[in-house]
């Protein structure tokens, strides 16, 4: 049985990355972007829950009169 010959497996696979790369920079560059985009205001409603309309104090062991 033959043995597989891979001494140009190295210069096939960085060549092929380097053409990805150089490709993948080709088309982000091609790309537009807004120059100064404005945000947007966004309007929040506020919603009650039923929580907020009451007032809870929690006590804590140490924070009670001393009896």
């Amino acid at each position: 049985m033959p043995q597989l010959d891979t001494s140009t497996w190295f210069i096939t696979i960085i060549s092929s990355m380097i053409t990805l790369f150089i490709l993948f920079q080709l088309k982000i560059s091609s790309q537009t972007f807004p120059l100064s985009p404005s945000p947007k205001t966004l309007m929040t409603q506020k919603v009650n829950t039923p929580w907020e309309s009451k007032w809870t104090k929690i006590y804590l062991p140490h924070s009670l009169p001393q009896q």
